[in-house]
């Protein structure tokens, strides 16, 4: 049994049986990983996956259990290899993190710039999704932190810490009726909102659950015409005038959108809180752990180490519920 030979298998399952695709992404030959994989089954004496002709049509029931367990050594395998490395260079390596547009383009680029400067050897990937894809990405390795806000049902599996408070805000163009809340935003309330049309997030992103919240509530219902998951974009169209925008405050540039008017509108939803998490037995090198505290100063290595420490979501709730969180 090769470590290359439960590799194959592994990537397999995460390309939808495609075994061209899994030796395209591993670049290798399709018959190549085929009689690798017919070696592995005829050396444990079982089929790892049902077969049409040539093609792998599911996995087999004592196949499941061989790449759950195959998926297990190759992230061990890989947790020895950080280990070796951070003795060897600890300042060398990659890191990637998954999370979406509004964190990547607003949140991240001055804790990036820094780390940068700390770490030049170290490569840096960003990949941007759903909350499902977001989690998905960490889950299974493809990512080693999870940024996100929405959707923490999804992440049950990974250690997950809060980082931030956010609010929103409300960005109309000058000429707009609301636009002279901007002097006594108090007075702005979510009867003034629903009297126009909204833009804003697609649900599942950005905190768009709280503010589906409040106007339930009230029992008023928001008229969102247009929904976006890149806050540039929904900017772009109150622009053009489809409506109110709402979007997360840090998302406003007091430079770049200074031709659209900004309303805090945190006296009607209620704060997000924005996480950062990673597997279970991830070995955090120590670039890792400093990225983690330039994000959220209070997630020192200590703190982490005791996150890690927790066994439920629920336990480390109640860690953290103390807290005092930075707002954004």
């Amino acid at each position: 049994m090769k470590l290359q030979q439960l590799r194959y298998i592994v990537e397999v399952v995460n390309h939808d049986l495609n075994v061209s695709a899994t030796a395209q992404a591993l670049f290798t030959s399709q018959p190549g990983v085929s009689k690798q994989i017919r070696l592995l089954e005829d050396e444990l004496g079982v089929e790892i996956f049902v077969r049409s002709g040539k093609h792998l049509t599911q996995v087999t029931q004592v196949g499941q259990q061989i790449i759950d367990m195959a998926t297990q050594v190759l992230r061990q395998t890989s947790t020895i290899k950080q280990i070796a490395q951070e003795s060897s260079a600890e300042a060398v390596g990659e890191l990637t993190i998954a999370t979406t547009h509004t964190q990547a383009r607003y949140a991240l680029p001055s804790v990036i710039q820094s780390f940068r400067s700390t770490y030049p050897d170290v490569a840096l990937h960003m990949k941007q999704g759903t909350p499902a894809q977001i989690a998905e990405l960490a889950a299974s390795g493809a990512a080693d932190f999870a940024i996100a806000t929405e959707g923490l049902e999804l992440f049950k599996d990974l250690i997950m810490m809060p980082c931030y408070e956010w609010n929103r805000s409300l960005v109309v163009p000058f000429d707009h009726p609301l636009a002279d809340k901007a002097t006594a935003p108090q007075t702005l309330t979510l009867q003034d909102i629903a009297d126009h049309p909204i833009v804003t997030y697609v649900f599942g992103f950005t905190g768009r659950s709280r503010l589906d919240d409040a106007f339930q509530a009230s029992a008023l219902t928001p008229n969102v015409v247009f929904t976006a998951t890149d806050t540039d974009v929904i900017k772009t169209y109150v622009r053009l005038g489809l409506g109110v925008g709402i979007i997360a405050s840090m998302a406003y540039d007091t430079d770049q959108d200074a031709d659209l008017v900004r309303i805090d509108a945190s006296h009607l939803f209620a704060s997000s809180v924005t996480h950062i998490g990673f597997r279970r037995g991830t070995f955090l090198r120590r670039y890792m752990l400093n990225f983690i505290q330039s994000f959220a100063p209070h997630l020192d290595a200590r703190t982490v180490a005791q996150a890690q420490e927790c066994f439920t979501a629920t336990a480390r709730e109640t860690m953290f519920q103390q807290t005092v969180l930075p707002a954004r």
